[in-house]
C-alpha cells in the first residue's frame, strides 16, 4: 500500500469515526428519552461500527510499527486481541437487548414515535456518508472492507428502526419497536459471530479462508526443479497479512535463489503471502554401485 493510499484511507477512517462516534451518543441519548428499544438496539449496533473503525485506524497504525527484539512480527496481533475483546462485548449487548425485548413483549410501552422516526432516519443519513466515504478504499484493503460492510449493515438496522416508527405512527402497534429491536439484535449477533470466529482462527494460527492448501502445494510443487514438499503450514499475522513456511526438496541440478524467487513471486501473486520462509532440501544423486568381477 502506498503512503497516499493510507493517508487517504487515515482520513476516511477518521471522518467516518467521528460522525459515527457522535451519532452513536445521540442515538442513545434519544432511544433512552423515547423509550424505544429499536433506537436502543441500533445505537448498539452503531457502537460495533466505533469499534470497527477504530479498529481500523489502530491497524493502520499498528502494521507500521517496527519489530522489537521481544516483538520480532511486530505488533499485528493486538488488533486480534481487540476484535476479540469487541466480539465478547457485542455478546453482550445482544443478551440485554434480548432480555428487554423479552421483558416488553408482553407489556409493550409506549414509544415517542415521532422524535423516533427523525432520529433512526438521520442515523441512516449517517451510515450512507461512512459508506460512501469508506468505498473507494474498500476495493484495496481489508481493514476498509470489513468497516464498510459494518456500516452497511447498521444502515439496515436504521431502516429496520424506521419501518418500526412507520408502523407504530399508523397502528399504534408498540410491539413493533421490540421486533425491530429483536431484528437489529439478530445482525449484531452474526456480526460478533463472525468476528469472534475469525478472531479465534487467527489465534489458532488456522489456515485462511481464502487459501486451498492443495491447490497452494500443488502450485509450489510445479516450480521447475521442485520435487516435492513437506512441513507446509500457513497463517494469519493480522488482517490481510499472511505467512508461510515449509521444506522444500529440490533438484541437485537448479539455482537456489532462483527457485526461492519463483516461488515467491507466486505465494505473493496467486495467495497474497509475503511473509515467506522456506528451507531447501537437495536431492542427492546416488553413488554408482560397485562392480565385482
Amino acid at each position: 500500500m502506498t503512503t497516499s493510499r493510507r493517508q487517504q484511507d487515515r482520513r476516511a477512517l477518521r471522518a467516518a469515526l467521528l460522525l459515527t462516534g457522535s451519532f452513536f451518543v445521540i442515538e442513545l441519548i434519544a432511544g433512552w428519552l423515547t423509550n424505544s428499544l429499536a433506537l436502543l438496539s441500533d445505537a448498539a449496533h452503531m457502537f460495533t461500527d466505533v469499534g470497527a473503525l477504530s479498529l481500523g485506524l489502530f491497524a493502520l497504525w499498528v502494521a507500521h510499527r517496527p519489530p522489537s527484539e521481544s516483538k520480532t512480527f511486530g505488533y499485528y496481533r493486538a488488533e486480534i486481541l481487540a476484535a476479540l475483546i469487541n466480539g465478547l462485548a457485542l455478546c453482550l449487548a445482544v443478551l440485554w437487548i434480548a432480555y428487554e425485548a423479552y421483558r416488553r413483549l408482553g407489556d409493550p410501552p409506549e414509544v415517542r414515535t415521532s422524535p423516533m422516526l427523525v432520529v433512526a432516519a438521520v442515523g441512516l443519513a449517517v451510515n450512507m456518508a461512512c459508506a460512501w466515504l469508506l468505498k473507494p478504499g474498500s476495493e484495496a484493503s481489508l481493514n476498509l472492507r470489513a468497516a464498510f460492510l459494518h456500516t452497511l449493515s447498521d444502515a439496515l438496522g436504521s431502516a429496520g428502526a424506521i419501518a418500526a416508527g412507520a408502523v407504530m405512527l399508523v397502528t399504534g402497534w408498540y410491539r413493533a419497536d421490540t421486533v425491530a429491536a429483536i431484528l437489529i439484535a439478530g445482525l449484531i449477533l452474526a456480526g460478533a459471530w463472525g468476528l469472534i470466529r475469525e478472531t479465534v482462527d487467527v489465534l489458532m494460527e488456522a489456515v485462511p479462508e481464502h487459501i486451498d492448501l492443495e491447490r497452494l502445494r500443488a502450485d509450489l510443487e510445479n516450480v521447475p526443479g521442485t520435487e516435492r514438499l513437506h512441513d507446509l503450514h500457513v497463517w494469519t499475522l493480522t488482517a490481510g497479512q499472511y505467512a508461510l513456511s515449509a521444506h522444500a526438496v529440490i533438484s541437485d541440478r537448479v539455482d537456489d535463489e532462483r527457485i526461492l524467487d519463483e516461488m515467491r513471486r507466486l505465494l505473493s501473486s496467486r495467495f497474497h503471502i509475503d511473509h515467506v520462509t522456506i528451507q531447501l532440501e537437495r536431492v542427492r544423486p546416488c553413488a554408482p554401485e560397485s562392480v565385482h568381477a
